[in-house]
């Protein structure tokens, strides 16, 4: 199943999604918006608020299924862990 993840450097919610998907062995894209520029962000900022009215973070898309904020339940859930 495919994982894609908006997130920002800074966050500490971003940092315990992708450490949980590393200590669980999840394969996973991620971009830090925080860290793009120019248009390139705001082509990214745009996709976002399309996942994610809000454009909160960590945005995390599995599969279908789009869960915002660092909900591990959710996520193992969906994951099948």
């Amino acid at each position: 199943m495919k994982v894609k993840m908006y997130t920002i450097s800074t966050c500490s919610h971003c940092k315990a999604t992708k450490k949980f998907m590393n200590d669980n062995a999840v394969e996973y894209e991620y971009v830090d918006v925080d860290l793009l520029d120019g248009e390139e962000r705001q082509v990214v900022i745009e996709e976002v608020k399309k996942l994610n009215s809000h454009l909160s973070f960590p945005t995390i898309i599995i599969g279908e299924r789009i869960i915002i904020g660092f909900r591990e339940e959710e996520i193992r859930e969906v994951l099948g862990l």
